[in-house]
């Protein structure tokens, strides 16, 4: 554990690699995007409002006016970046860190102020931790959990850092949170997608706490997902592989499992120009979690992100998947139709491939007759297909610009990309355009969205 203790404690920004902390900036400004676009949905008005009545405090709380208590508040900020599905995360974990570990840095800062150095420092802390808990995890447990099963981890290390806990403590905060974050199993959500999502905004939660009950003496467990045998080669290459420079990151805001089949029915699109009016099939072949993605007729956000057959037929229509998709057009009659003329097939050479990689191909019946293959697919944005940068800041905008002004994002995002240079005033300054309401607080319009 010592090394653990050492790397949480004494890491500095001068250690990090020039990549590490480009790709820590990336992570904040995709992060904020989705979570502006999370103010959106129903889940995070339903939180926010358990965060007001049940924790009350005066940290201020992601993209909103109001304030709870540090747990609120990360409670929130989990849940409303968790809302919609297009954050960042790691094929091994088969999930995601930073959903829980910026809320959980972002509650934890209130106590004290910081450098922009350290926020990333901090950050890259989390997800090097986190990372290798949710590899680990997967590794001895005999069920897949939800990412808030070991994000807790990752989230207790920078609570722990920014209180400077002793080892003994840091110890503690990491077994309570690996004993108290939640061992949901994800595949019922899979099966079942309700706002549930990936159990991040209470892993947050138990993480952050984990760190406040270790600094009042409060004794856990020791962390069997640091401390066994059978996952020490994951931890002893702390500060040498950088797992935050492993993350993916989404271009559609749906579960990543949807996403090889949406390039591949785009792959026919760019060739084809199809017609959603013109297909008589889509035979959707993908490994054996993602055809669990099977819901056709979604009536809530939730199960359309969780929905295959939904995303390849908004990719049909829209060649890609927007939030608007997914929130409003819900109800439109040209998707719907086509989920129902659409079969979903496992193939059993893609799940020999999974979780490291996830493939599909799709096979697509025209109405008079012809018939069009796709290559084998995966889904844009991992390490070795990454999105270009400048993708990456019009996704934040295209996110952000649905929840704030256009002078607003703008601030937030050179903000961010200049983290590395910010003196705790501008962090501060930088902090308050977080920490403020936005479009989904007012009355907004609802009308659906149809396609073309």
């Amino acid at each position: 554990m010592q090394s653990i203790h050492r790397f949480i404690h004494e890491l500095t920004f001068e250690q990090l690699p020039a990549d590490v902390i480009e790709q820590a900036k990336y992570c904040v400004l995709d992060l904020l995007g989705v979570a502006a676009a999370g103010k959106a949905t129903q889940l995070q008005n339903m939180v926010a409002k358990l965060a007001l009545k049940q924790f009350a405090g005066d940290t201020p709380m992601l993209f909103s006016d109001h304030t709870a208590s540090g747990c609120g508040a990360t409670l929130y900020g989990g849940m409303l970046i968790d809302s919609m599905d297009a954050h960042d995360g790691q094929v091994l974990t088969k999930g995601h860190v930073g959903v829980a570990v910026l809320p959980g840095l972002l509650a934890s800062m209130y106590e004290s102020a910081v450098t922009g150095e350290e926020l990333l420092t901090s950050l890259v802390i989390g997800y090097e931790i986190a990372t290798r808990a949710g590899i680990a995890l997967h590794q001895t447990a005999c069920d897949y959990h939800t990412s808030g099963a070991w994000n807790a981890l990752g989230v207790a290390a920078v609570s722990a850092r920014r209180k400077g806990l002793t080892d003994a403590q840091t110890e503690h905060a990491l077994g309570i949170a690996e004993f108290y974050g939640p061992r949901s199993q994800m595949m019922r959500c899979i099966e079942h997608p309700t706002m549930l999502k990936d159990g991040s905004g209470w892993g947050a939660m138990a993480g952050f706490a984990s760190a406040e009950l270790a600094e009042e003496g409060f004794t856990g467990a020791p962390a069997v997902t640091l401390l066994n045998q059978q996952t020490h080669a994951l931890w002893a290459d702390l500060g040498q592989r950088w797992y935050i420079l492993e993350q993916y990151f989404k271009p559609y805001p749906v579960c990543r499992w949807a996403q090889p089949a949406v390039e591949a029915v785009r792959a026919l699109q760019q060739e084809n120009k199809l017609e959603h009016d013109e297909i008589e099939l889509i035979e959707v072949h993908s490994f054996h979690q993602a055809v669990c993605l099977h819901t056709k007729r979604p009536e809530t956000t939730e199960q359309a992100q969780y929905s295959l057959p939904f995303s390849v037929a908004s990719a049909v229509i829209d060649n890609t998947v927007t939030v608007e998709a997914v929130t409003k057009g819900l109800k439109d009659p040209a998707r719907l139709a086509l989920t129902e003329r659409m079969r979903l097939i496992e193939e059993p050479v893609y799940n020999d491939k999974f979780p490291a990689q996830r493939w599909a191909h799709v096979v697509v019946t025209l109405k008079n007759g012809d018939k069009l293959t796709s290559p084998p697919c995966i889904a844009r944005g991992n390490p070795e297909n990454p999105l270009s940068r400048d993708e990456m800041r019009g996704k934040f905008r295209t996110l952000a610009e649905k929840e704030l002004p256009a002078s607003r994002v703008s601030a937030i995002e050179e903000g961010c990309l200049q983290l590395d240079k910010a003196s705790k005033e501008r962090v501060l300054a930088w902090l308050s355009l977080l920490y403020q309401g936005t479009l989904s607080d007012k009355p907004s319009d609802t009308s659906p969205v149809t396609s073309r």
